[in-house]
């Protein structure tokens, strides 16, 4: 059986793929001893990602050349802005983290760089060349929290593993990747595959670094001896 494009591009990608889904970040979430410092810090600019994660929906629908592909960006864009970023927000007030000290929150370069990244490769690129920059978030998601679920609850972290494996969030993440074998089927073909996988190779690094983000925040955090 042939593989979807999303399983070509992880597997031309493998060291960046696995480098970001077996991150320290994630293992740590994983085994419940992430400092709750860096998961904070995450969380905070997961906050700011969604906001420019909702901007990129919004130019698929631009992007888009078929009522289809418009109602698919719009249910993204809604899914976003009217439940995930309700239930984000609620989330991160269990840990201690309320909208208004998210929304004041300044960007970190990492957040800046990849949200950036992801808007630029769709302007300049087509709807293809979009959804592959924001498939290593997407379809990284929901792999990860397939690999981290059944973890103990009495992990702190478990809440978050258990919103990515659920049934809700592995359907999103199975349809983002049909969308990504029709688009490459109907815009594509294999010599647009070498630039796809740049694409996917760069945003999957940007994975890794707003990881790295993360960590940094447990050093930090720690008084100084």
């Amino acid at each position: 059986m042939a593989k979807g494009l999303f399983d070509r591009l992880s597997a031309a990608c493998g060291e960046d793929w696995r480098a970001y889904i077996d991150h320290d970040f994630v293992r740590q979430l994983g085994d419940g001893s992430l400092p709750e410092a860096c998961f904070r810090h995450y969380l905070g600019q997961d906050y700011l990602f969604l906001i420019h994660f909702a901007r990129a929906y919004a130019l698929a629908a631009y992007k888009s050349q078929d009522l289809d592909d418009i109602r698919q960006a719009a249910a993204g864009l809604a899914a976003i802005i009217d439940v995930e970023m309700g239930l984000h927000v609620e989330f991160c007030a269990s840990w201690g983290l309320s909208l208004s000290d998210m929304q004041a929150l300044p960007e970190a370069e990492e957040t800046m760089a990849y949200t950036r990244y992801v808007l630029e490769k769709g302007l300049s690129g087509d709807l293809l060349d979009l959804h592959v920059a924001l498939a290593p978030c997407v379809l990284g998601y929901a792999e990860i929290g397939r690999n981290l679920s059944g973890m103990s609850a009495a992990n702190p972290y478990s809440a978050w593993i258990e919103m990515y494996a659920s049934d809700d969030y592995q359907e999103v993440a199975a349809g983002a990747a049909d969308q990504l074998d029709r688009l490459f089927e109907s815009r594509a073909g294999e010599g647009r595959w070498p630039e796809l996988v740049k694409t996917f190779a760069q945003a999957t690094r940007l994975e890794i670094a707003f990881w790295d983000m993360g960590m940094k925040a447990a050093a930090v955090s720690e008084p100084a001896k």
